[in-house]
């Protein structure tokens, strides 16, 4: 039986197109480390390029040869994952929450080749298959009281690209922090685009102009500060918040600052420490300790976290930097709840 456990933000993975190779000689005994992205595509500026750095420190560090296959559509997912276990991968790697049938099918019928898959994860153990998931809304439960905290009209907005348990896990952390705000402070910060149920959703993880219109609107509605959860079509949000001369952004997977060309509109990102988890993975397996199971990551262990306020630093007062702080080590300690 499978679950969908924790997880954040997964774009949808569909199948594969193109075959890239990386890295030079086979520094590590023919050991192979293969990802399969989603269709974001590998230079996606979030998700799927996160997950590839983790290869590329493991081909830097570890010395393993490195290759991924990018996605097209869900009919591909077999055939991406068949190719790489034809080919010997020594693990492989499948990013997205929409691949967890097809990666279980293959970690059962193969059971001397080892898999991970990032934002997934299984109610039955495997020891050739990890699932790696990632308590994101620990994470966005800071983000969403940083938002409230400087928000100076007193509506924030979210959006998602599809309702699935990796993009809403974002919102409902943002949401409890907001509302763990306003109990705090005696505010009335309201949230549009999502009320812990139900919300606003493109239907996409690439139409960055649905990702305007959805921003544009909330920025119409009031809202100044806006967290999209949707990989590239989250660039929309940045394009709207130019194009109405006001607003911030809150990125997510990524530092927003670095991976997109709109850090002097990112107030912050709620990150996902998929990189570090990636090549903990491909180390496991190379130096033969990898047992499968279920890897969370979460503030406690450095998993997920948010990113510094980089331009406007400036901006957030020092007691709000320091409420951060003890909202963190509650949230570590188990004393707040992250969901609304």
């Amino acid at each position: 039986m499978r679950r969908n456990s924790r997880v954040t933000l997964a774009l949808v993975a569909a199948g594969a197109l193109v075959l890239s190779a990386c890295g030079g000689e086979d520094e590590a005994a023919g050991f192979k480390a293969c990802q399969i992205t989603d269709t974001g595509g590998i230079d996606d500026r979030s998700f799927n390029q996160t997950v590839w750095d983790g290869f590329l420190r493991a081909e830097e560090e570890l010395g393993v040869e490195v290759k991924y296959l990018e996605s097209t559509s869900e009919s591909d997912y077999d055939p991406n994952l068949q190719a790489f276990v034809d080919e010997g991968c020594d693990v492989i790697v499948t990013v997205g929450f929409l691949l967890g049938d097809a990666t279980e099918a293959f970690a059962i019928a193969n059971p001397e080749s080892n898999f991970g898959i990032i934002d997934y994860a299984y109610e039955t153990s495997y020891s050739n298959l990890l699932g790696m998931v990632f308590d994101t809304d620990e994470a966005a439960f800071l983000a969403g009281y940083a938002a409230a905290g400087m928000t100076e009209t007193g509506t924030v907005g979210t959006w998602g690209g599809v309702n699935i348990p990796p993009v809403s896990i974002f919102m409902d952390g943002f949401l409890a922090g907001v509302n763990h705000y306003n109990a705090e402070k005696g505010t009335s910060v309201e949230v549009l685009g999502w009320d812990g149920a139900d919300g606003v959703f493109i239907g996409s993880f690439e139409a960055a102009d649905l990702g305007n219109a959805a921003t544009a609107e909330m920025l119409q509605n009031g809202a100044d500060i806006v967290l999209p959860v949707a990989g590239p079509a989250g660039l929309g949000a940045a394009t709207a918040i130019q194009d109405f001369g006001s607003g911030l952004m809150i990125w997510v997977d990524t530092d927003g600052y670095f991976s997109t060309d709109f850090g002097s509109l990112t107030l912050t990102s709620v990150v996902k420490k998929m990189d570090n988890a990636t090549f903990d993975l491909i180390k496991a397996v190379q130096d033969g300790t990898f047992s499968g199971g279920t890897y969370v990551g979460t503030l406690e262990n450095a998993g997920v976290g948010i990113s510094p306020f980089h331009d406007f630093d400036g901006q957030v007062s020092d007691e709000l930097k320091a409420e951060l702080e003890s909202l963190r080590a509650a949230i570590i300690a188990g004393e707040l709840t992250t969901t609304p």
